[in-house]
């Protein structure tokens, strides 16, 4: 596959960032795009592998096809390479621009692994440039119909393959567009929204029903000859500590919606950061996005607040490859604080002590406390560690604790230890006629995972409708 050389021949070169001055000016896109032939000169890098394990399990859940499609890529086959793509990848588009690329880290050339994020990013803007990208409308409709609960990746991953297969699919959405936490958890400059609006006016074409700002309960869902939940871990984790419900403290992911309903209404956010001193807790890439949003609202400063230590700068003995890297990534939110600030926002270690208020009940400050391992190995806070930070602006980005209570109320379910709906045999189906997929099932992930996890639900809810075993 590829040139017998190409990985010799020439280095790895990721889609450059714009620079930090210039993007954050503006709500787009964070990279800019290389020419055809540098996409072509790193297709040719994939090295003909006697395992890839870039489409294993430890690299693409969706098990991409990859070397097939960089060798065409590389051969100048452009649509070939992107029809080989779509055999398994569902949104490109999405996962071009979000995933965290698992395939490269475990690709043989480890650190310098092939460019396959931004390769797939290109054949699928091209095909859509070119108009290879078409609705495919099923020759004939089963009769059957699907009701999919909740239109983020894994409900639009499912919808699209219950689709093809000729059922009659309608997408329950609650909020005023569709996409879920890709429309309203990931930035616009992470994820353009019109990405997102293009391929739901494409499902639409191709016979996918999107019913939006609406609540949907089990009584609405009787006519339905099979019911997918996939409302994501939308439960967020609290802070334990007092003042939790004064002014100025929310959760990121209601930061981040607001922040993209105000870009998309073209009016100031009602959660806006300018001129606040802004503290995130959490580390995480949904912490990062905060970074870059409060950076590009105009903040006074912004600090992340992460409890756990760095990570290595290098594989621990224990994280050999192909397995994930668990090591230090700046990701372009820090790098962006670093233009602005001068400095890395993340502090190690800490976690909020205390939150300060005015008269008003409005945020003010923190007290802050560094943590350390006690004897039983449990976090513990660091005797005389306090410290103050300004802080007028408070987002919790400390993760998801699982699926919301109203859900598991109305269609009278128990989520396990984890608050997911994962039934004990590792299956999508929960009983009735009733399915889940998705974050909802396997607790918060990765976009990928759930594309996957979607597609796998689809699958599942076919051949029982058809009366055969669950797969």
């Amino acid at each position: 596959m590829g040139k017998t050389t190409g990985f010799l021949e020439y280095s790895r070169a990721e889609n450059p960032y714009r620079s930090a001055e210039e993007r954050l000016r503006d709500f787009e896109e964070l990279h800019a795009p290389q020419s055809v032939s540098v996409r072509r000169e790193q297709a040719s890098r994939c090295m003909n592998c006697g395992v890839p394990f870039c489409q294993s399990d430890y690299g693409c859940p969706l098990n991409n096809l990859i070397p097939e499609w960089n060798e065409l890529l590389y051969r100048g086959f452009e649509k070939e390479a992107l029809e080989r793509l779509l055999e398994t990848a569902p949104f490109p588009e999405f996962t071009g621009r979000v995933c965290p690329a698992l395939c490269e880290k475990a690709c043989n050339l480890a650190n310098e692994g092939v460019t396959n994020r931004d390769n797939e990013l290109y054949l699928i803007e091209t095909g859509f440039e070119k108009g290879w990208i078409q609705a495919r409308i099923p020759a004939k409709r089963s009769g059957r119909r699907v009701a999919v609960v909740g239109s983020g990746p894994s409900g639009l991953a499912a919808a699209d393959i219950l689709n093809r297969m000729g059922h009659e699919v309608s997408v329950i959405e609650r909020a005023d567009l569709p996409g879920g936490l890709l429309m309203y958890g990931i930035p616009n400059m992470k994820l353009p929204k019109r990405v997102i609006l293009r391929r739901v006016e494409l499902m639409e074409k191709e016979g996918v029903r999107f019913v939006l700002n609406t609540e949907t309960d089990a009584e609405a869902l009787r006519d339905f000859d099979a019911v997918l939940l996939c409302g994501g871990a939308r439960r967020p984790r609290a802070l334990n500590v007092g003042h939790i419900d004064a002014g100025g403290v929310c959760y990121a992911v209601e930061y981040l919606t607001e922040a993209t309903r105000a870009l998309l209404k073209g009016r100031a956010s009602t959660l806006d950061a300018r001129g606040k001193h802004v503290v995130v807790v959490g580390g995480g890439d949904t912490g990062n996005d905060c970074v870059g949003t409060a950076l590009r609202q105009g903040c006074a400063g912004v600090t992340q607040l992460e409890m756990m230590p760095a990570p290595p700068p290098e594989r621990a003995a224990g994280n050999p490859w192909p397995e994930w890297p668990r090591t230090l990534k700046t990701d372009y939110g820090q790098l962006e604080a670093l233009a602005v600030q001068g400095r890395d926002p993340r502090i190690y270690e800490t976690t909020v002590k205390e939150i300060c208020t005015d008269a008003q009940n409005r945020i003010t400050a923190l007290t802050t406390v560094r943590l350390e391992r006690g004897a039983q190995g449990r976090l513990v806070p660091a005797a005389g560690s306090e410290n103050t930070l300004p802080c007028e602006l408070l987002l919790i980005a400390a993760g998801f604790v699982g699926c919301e209570e109203n859900t598991l109320n109305e269609f009278s379910l128990a989520a396990d230890q984890r608050g997911r709906l994962l039934p004990a045999d590792g299956s999508h189906y929960l009983g009735g006629k009733l399915f889940s997929a998705g974050d909802m099932r396997t607790g918060q992930s990765l976009v990928v995972r759930a594309l996957a996890d979607g597609r796998k639900a689809a699958q599942e809810i076919d051949a029982w409708m058809k009366g055969k075993s669950r797969i």
